[in-house]
């Protein structure tokens, strides 16, 4: 079977497509649908992966449920039987990879829960011993679990990379009383979302989560959870002080850099094998979260 990378609804004017999702606005609601496309480097590549957005669509479900207790999400239904017309023309294209979604207003800031010390936050980390403008202990390694989760939240960008704000900032950009609930929020959901992956043997290092306003409310949207917004661990094989692997496209980032590509558009092709590589992780996380 091919990979979805895009999709076409004949008479629904074309979505907006971001390096995954396709979005139909349907005035007061949205068709969101997670294609197979793959990004590496902010650049969208030209291979995708067999079935990834109905992985991704599935674990987001999975825990939106898992978090409704703690704050409300966007999610109206994933049943295409349910979405309007013309949408349920296409039930093989849109079964198990799409939501109808109610519209909120989104904030315009991700919002990133660290539990370990890993990626951006690391190199921050390395250069001035805080990230976000949270000092953390001295001593700490790549990899090592800080006292407790922090919230470090980042700018959203269209194009290229997002880049990493204080909460001082934050409160500027939505407001003291939006900045202090979206951080509560986001630790809450982190911290349940850590407690029941740990006891299937998953460590979640960090994940981001977006978060928008319906009815003066704020409710969780976009995707959550997923191995393109978090890094997930195996506890079993956890070591501080190196880096872990993780459950996601690392294996496709570290092929794309053997290759010597500049990280600019067009992208290079990628091998079957690395493709079917990339394939199992996304199938491997999905079963031990959800099983």
């Amino acid at each position: 079977m091919e990979p979805v990378l895009r999709t076409e609804i004949p008479g629904v004017p074309a979505p907006r497509r971001g390096k995954v999702r396709d979005i139909y606005d349907l005035a007061d609601r949205l068709l969101i649908v997670a294609t197979d496309r793959v990004s590496a480097f902010d650049v969208i590549l030209p291979d995708g992966i067999t079935d990834k957005g109905k992985i991704l669509n599935r674990i987001s479900l999975f825990w939106f449920r898992q978090m409704e207790d703690i704050v409300e999400n966007h999610i109206i239904s994933s049943n295409v039987e349910e979405f309007p017309s013309p949408f349920t023309n296409y039930r093989d294209m849109l079964e198990g990879r799409s939501i109808l979604a109610r519209k909120a207003s989104v904030l315009p800031v991700e919002c990133i829960v660290r539990g370990y010390l890993s990626g951006s936050g690391w190199k921050s980390y390395q250069a001035e011993g805080m990230v976000c403008g949270i000092t953390l202990p001295a001593g700490l390694k790549e990899s090592s679990k800080l006292p407790e989760p922090i919230f470090t939240p980042s700018t959203k960008a269209e194009e290229g990379h997002d880049i990493n704000i204080s909460f001082e900032e934050t409160k500027n950009i939505l407001g003291e009383k939006n900045a202090e609930k979206v951080k509560e929020l986001a630790l809450r959901v982190y911290d349940k979302a850590s407690s029941i992956a740990e006891k299937k043997g998953i460590i979640i290092a960090d994940t981001k989560m977006e978060f928008g306003v319906i009815d003066n409310k704020i409710i969780l949207v976009d995707e959550l959870l997923t191995p393109d917004s978090s890094r997930f661990w195996s506890k079993a094989n956890y070591r501080e002080g190196v880096a872990q692997d993780s459950f996601d496209k690392q294996i496709i980032r570290d092929y794309l850099i053997s290759t010597g590509w500049d990280m600019k558009s067009p992208a290079p092709h990628l091998p079957p094998e690395i493709i079917a590589k990339a394939s199992a992780r996304y199938k491997e996380i999905f079963r031990i979260l959800t099983a």
